[in-house]
């Protein structure tokens, strides 16, 4: 959009007719036209006249007015402002172009202004904003002085999720390539006014530095309310992140209402409509629900119902959480699951777990198994083991939500090393542990050109009761020590594989379901989420320090 800027000047002239008079011009700020838009910062030009220039006194022996001549009013100066600073914001935005100019703050008759053009895709981002500023809310091609205007660049005009923040003559103007980035411009312009009253002059041009950041968030083992939910997306979107992964399965319970194996499902649960409005509101956030059925293991919850599918050992014992995934039944009851929620979940990637099938721990699964023995020489040939069979089973079930245009993932310790059987290569890696049984270190997935997402669990475990030598993360240590490199432990993989590395989460695991109370897990979780969407926005060190950050985080 073009806006023409009116140039302002102001010139004084006083002459008599019998005595020369002293001329004096005084420039104020001007400015030139200019498009507002991405990549269109312009620096205005500021010329200001300090006291001592303006017009001098007459000498006492040269008379400079006559009784008939009136004088000319004394030029006033036009106000002037410092060069703006950059908005103080959780993440901080990678870029801001300063500016002399007075910034803006919501006025009485502010409004967010979306074009009609651009109504249906953005018309929830300008009503959610005008609501949370106070200020009105109208489509309009042509915003007015005071406004706030949403609208959409062209195709390619930038990277997924990026805006562009002008604030200039009065105005702001929040553009971006997707819906996304137009959201996370509003979030930062919410953030500016609430922590300091005004949007400073200037442009702001962000990205995020990873495209997928979020909280991944254990239901099975605890309830949480719907509301509760709500609250920590809400959160979220102000933070930038983008996924909310919903662990609702496991030995302790299952917790989403069913249609075709109601016997499956606990109290407390949530309902289908429930859940519903939960991903509802995820995506007016701007924020995708990733699910997971965990599957060889942690099935507990389901096998109270099916027995006979419980995995037993050669001595007969059972196998804590595991399908015996030798038996048809045990596949057929997993993907009637999936297939009865992937529906329910519009979003794009579905964790399938794989991790901790417990027949694998054994010293010698192949003798201590011979079913599943049998199963994996049956399928793969005389040599296969147990492990090709259970890459069998995460392929299979890989099929089922690709079938379903879903991209698969896994944890990393349902990827074995050595066996006939591959993991497909599009199945993504949530890598969280380097404690377990025979885990393979972070670099053998990335060398096998492997997407993989941080869940680094030295940093970014929050495990309720902290068992197994578990402690809460501190959002210091996050904010200071780690960066989505450090995929295990606390040393960093080499940098030629950070476009491998897709993001980070911060996962909630209820353990000890007792330990905390919602209150107290929001409580705990609120820094060190803040601290984790600060190094996957911008993986750049900090500006701030962390107390400064810290008191930023705590009045934003």
């Amino acid at each position: 959009m073009m806006r023409q800027t009116k140039q302002y000047g102001r010139s004084h002239v006083i002459a008599t007719a019998t005595v020369a008079a002293l001329v004096t011009l005084v420039a104020v700020p001007g400015c030139a036209s200019s498009t507002t838009g991405p990549g269109n910062a312009r620096a205005p030009v500021v010329a200001t006249t300090p006291p001592s220039a303006t017009a001098p006194a007459a000498s006492p022996a040269t008379p400079v007015t006559t009784p008939s001549t009136p004088q000319a009013p004394a030029p006033t100066p036009t106000p002037t402002f410092p060069l703006s600073t950059a908005p103080r914001t959780v993440p901080a935005v990678r870029e801001h172009v300063p500016a002399h100019g007075p910034g803006w703050r919501p006025g009485p008759e502010a409004r967010v202004v979306v074009p009609p053009a651009d109504s249906a895709a953005l018309a929830d981002e300008g009503k959610l904003l005008a609501g949370e500023l106070r200020i009105g809310f109208a489509e309009s091609a042509t915003p007015r002085k005071g406004d706030v205007e949403l609208t959409l660049g062209s195709e390619g005009s930038g990277a997924p999720e990026s805006y562009t923040l002008t604030v200039r003559d009065g105005q702001v103007r929040i553009t971006g390539p997707d819906q996304a980035g137009v959201f996370y411009g509003t979030r930062t312009l919410k953030q500016e006014v609430s922590g300091g009253g005004s949007a400073p002059e200037g442009t702001v041009r962000d990205a995020p530095a990873k495209p997928q950041r979020g909280l991944n968030l254990d239901i099975a083992r605890k309830h949480f309310t719907p509301d509760w939910i709500e609250d920590r997306l809400r959160e979220m979107a102000d933070l930038k992140l983008n996924q909310l992964g919903l662990h609702f399965s496991d030995d302790q319970a299952f917790r989403i209402e069913s249609d075709t194996h109601p016997e499956i499902v606990s109290t407390p649960h949530l309902t289908k409509a429930q859940v519903r409005g939960i991903t509802a509101l995820a995506a007016r956030l701007h924020i995708a629900v990733v699910p997971e059925i965990d599957s060889p293991g942690h099935l507990g919850a389901v096998l109270r119902a099916y027995p006979a599918l419980q995995l037993r050992d050669v001595q007969g014992r059972a196998v804590k959480g595991a399908v015996d995934i030798a038996n048809p039944a045990a596949a057929k009851l997993v993907d009637e699951l999936l297939r009865e929620y992937l529906p329910l979940f519009p979003g794009s990637l579905w964790n399938l777990g794989a991790d901790e099938y417990q027949a694998l721990v054994y010293r010698d699964p192949q003798t201590s198994f011979p079913q599943l023995t049998a199963a994996a020489r049956q399928r793969y040939g005389p040599t296969a083991r147990v492990q090709d069979l259970a890459t069998g089973w995460l392929n299979d079930r890989a099929d089922v939500v690709r079938s379903a245009g879903r991209a698969p993932a896994a944890w990393n310790d349902g990827f074995f090393t050595g066996g006939i059987a591959q993991p497909a290569k599009d199945i993504q890696v949530e890598y969280w542990t380097g404690k377990e049984n025979g885990a393979r270190p972070p670099l053998e997935y990335l060398r096998e050109g492997r997407k993989v997402v941080n869940l680094n669990d030295e940093y970014l475990y929050y495990v309720l009761g902290q068992p197994n030598q578990f402690t809460y993360p501190d959002g210091r240590r996050i904010y200071e020590q780690w960066t989505p490199l450090v995929l295990r432990g606390t040393a960093a993989v080499p940098a030629r594989y950070a476009g491998q590395i897709l993001g980070a989460r911060l996962a909630v695991w209820c353990d000890l379901a007792g330990a905390q109370t919602q209150a107290q897990v929001a409580a705990g979780i609120r820094l060190p989420l803040a601290a984790l969407s600060q190094k996957v926005w911008d993986s750049r060190t900090p500006a701030l320090d962390w107390p400064a950050f810290k008191a930023l985080a705590d009045r934003l």
